[in-house]
């Protein structure tokens, strides 16, 4: 057997991420083939992944991807155990990879990148969910991951017509200060059409005993009243926009679509939250 140098281990764990010890183990286990110490640490990764699967993985973050020509997006979360390896590079980058991989395939199988990932980083890593947008004809999508990638969002804009390259990088601008303002508000749903009938329901509930004992002609407009308030702050298109809160987005969509003349809209949003399912 050749000796096992000091080169070998370094290179082998710059290879591979795994520790100095196991490199070294695995070189010696190998008779000083690389590949083979290299097959060795894959093996011991999915043995260390497996064991490590049952652990909770409550952190994480949320990693986003649009295709080149923003026809498509998506948003997926991955967790781990501690909010240092969320701020790791290279479980930032794994993320990152595991939307496009998605993006490009849904269906695609990424089990043996997870656990090669687990066991690079010593921590229990979930890939928890994901949701892709693709807006109808003229529509582009837009993104929004806010610092420490603990928020995100994707927006779908809608266009009647198809954009010049100077009015789509308009329409592109507003559709991230949207995917901000989401991020901030956290609207229910687009439209007071959207909104699910239980939470009118509900709504209505409040607002019938909060104006109990108020004269019955009264009570009617108490009740509507409180849902347009409701749906004030709950509609996205209804809600004043956050850096100019003179104005609702409707009113952003209306002015700009009148600029590059199309008619603009939101057709849907996805706002991700780290552990907001769990």
């Amino acid at each position: 057997m050749s000796p096992i140098s000091k080169e070998d281990v370094v290179n082998l764990r710059e290879k591979t991420g795994a520790g100095l010890i196991d490199c070294k183990r695995a070189l010696a286990d190998s008779n000083g083939d690389m590949e083979e110490a290299i097959s060795i640490l894959r093996k011991k990764g999915v043995a260390s992944a497996a064991k490590k699967a049952g652990r909770d993985a409550g952190e994480g973050i949320i990693a986003q991807y649009l295709n080149d020509d923003r026809s498509k997006g998506i948003l997926v979360e991955v967790n781990c155990e501690t909010d240092f390896v969320a701020k790791n590079k290279d479980f930032i980058s794994f993320s990152q990879e595991v939307a496009q991989n998605l993006l490009g395939n849904p269906e695609i199988d990424l089990e043996s990148k997870r656990t090669e990932q687990v066991a690079k980083i010593g921590e229990n890593i979930r890939i928890s969910r994901s949701e892709s947008l693709a807006p109808s004809g003229n529509g582009l999508v837009e993104s929004y991951v806010h610092t420490g990638s603990k928020v995100a969002v994707l927006i779908a804009i809608s266009s009647d017509l198809p954009l010049a390259e100077g009015s789509k990088t308009k329409v592109q601008s507003l559709a991230k200060d949207l995917c901000m303002h989401i991020a901030a508000t956290s609207p229910v749903c687009v439209s007071r059409d959207n909104v699910p009938s239980e939470l009118v329901e509900k709504e209505k509930e409040i607002a019938l005993a909060q104006a109990e004992g108020k004269p019955p002609q009264a009570i009617e407009k108490i009740v509507q009243g409180k849902l347009e308030k409701y749906f004030s702050t709950s509609c996205l298109l209804e809600q004043p926009f956050v850096k100019d809160p003179d104005h609702a987005i409707k009113d952003l969509l209306s002015s700009l679509g009148k600029d590059v003349g199309a008619a603009l809209g939101v057709e849907s949003f996805i706002r991700f939250q780290v552990g907001e399912n769990s």
